[in-house]
């Protein structure tokens, strides 16, 4: 099965896009077709050595902006690398769609062109966060901000299948993210989900607070897209501030360098587990089809990884076992 990649999705494509395919196609073995204004995505490819036999260019002649409004791809931009490669995803051959574009015009296009597994009514992304047990899965961190208690419910039948199955949890742990964690907190929203996921879900451990995010008490956390995403953004300026503070303090103090200089492989391993680019793409779960929004920063090194994880999805058959889980007569 090929891989689809927005080369023009980014702040920085083709040129981040097309060398992260690249690399991936070297390392992995995959087949990718790089969708995209094709004199660009071909001048890139000339920087790189690659089998040529396992990229291939669709053009697609328009640009969804990173500023362009959510639906613009459905109403204007019908040719953009984002619509074209998504609808590549309905013809045989082609597995999975990844970008690092415009977050709301993958969400907009992958509903509308895709549409939605049977039993799901609204699509959640899913991210990555590290954890001190080792990684937990995080979702909607922002592709339905209006979520109903259902929504919630959904998404966990469908965190829990990816966690499984690419995050290899034999048994994943449900959290409900909320403001504490007796179950008459939170909002309406929040209330009527844990009776849900008490009821429908036998993984759900409870309500869990925002400061549990990173202990790994749950594998899996849900949460409307509103918070999810505050979440998200908090969590990704903590950790750049944090990094920042820690070189700027350690720079002050001779000895401080010393022993920064001393603990230099723990201080790379610590950084590691808590870069983005590690990670890839965050699924985009409940849309029928397989869907990975990379960051809008996205370096090689996260596309590269964000293919990666489209491959393992395709390798272990989620988008079917999810279908399975959402069918009826599972809730």
């Amino acid at each position: 099965m090929k891989i689809v990649v927005d080369a023009m999705g980014g702040d920085f494509a083709p040129q981040n896009v097309v060398a992260g395919a690249v690399e991936a196609v070297k390392e992995y073995g995959v087949a990718v077709v790089l969708v995209g204004i094709s004199e660009r995505i071909d001048q890139e490819l000339k920087k790189h050595q690659y089998p040529k036999n396992l990229i291939e260019i669709v053009h697609a002649p328009e640009i969804v902006a990173m500023d362009d409004a959510a639906t613009v791809v459905i109403r204007q931009k019908r040719q953009s690398s984002i619509s074209v490669g998504m609808g590549l995803l309905k013809k045989e051959g082609y597995g999975a769609f990844v970008s690092a574009g415009n977050t709301g015009a993958c969400v907009a296009a992958s509903t509308f062109i895709l549409g939605m597994i049977p039993g799901v009514d609204r699509p959640g992304i899913g991210c990555i966060f590290p954890s001190l047990k080792n990684f937990t899965l995080i979702i909607d961190v922002g592709a339905n901000t209006a979520a109903k208690p259902e929504h919630l419910l959904q998404y966990a039948k469908m965190a829990k299948i990816y966690a499984r199955e690419v995050l290899g949890r034999a048994q994943p742990s449900i959290g409900l993210l909320n403001i504490g964690e007796e179950e008459c907190k939170g909002t309406d929203l929040e209330k009527e989900a844990h009776k849900l996921l008490e009821e429908q879900e036998p993984l759900f451990i409870g309500n869990l607070e925002a400061n549990e995010v990173y202990t790994g008490k749950a594998d899996c956390i849900v949460c409307d897209g509103y918070v999810g995403n505050i979440t998200l953004k908090v969590s990704e300026g903590m950790m750049e501030s944090v990094g920042k503070l820690l070189k700027r303090e350690i720079c002050k103090n001779p000895v401080a360098i010393l022993g920064a200089l001393l603990l230099k492989i723990s201080l790379k391993d610590a950084k590691k587990s808590i870069d983005y680019s590690e990670y890839g793409g965050a699924p985009l779960l409940g849309v029928d089809g397989i869907v990975l929004i990379s960051h809008g920063r996205s370096s090689p090194k996260a596309i590269k990884n964000a293919v990666r994880v489209a491959k393992e999805q395709l390798e272990h058959n989620v988008l079917e076992k999810i279908k399975k889980e959402m069918g009826p007569g599972n809730g």
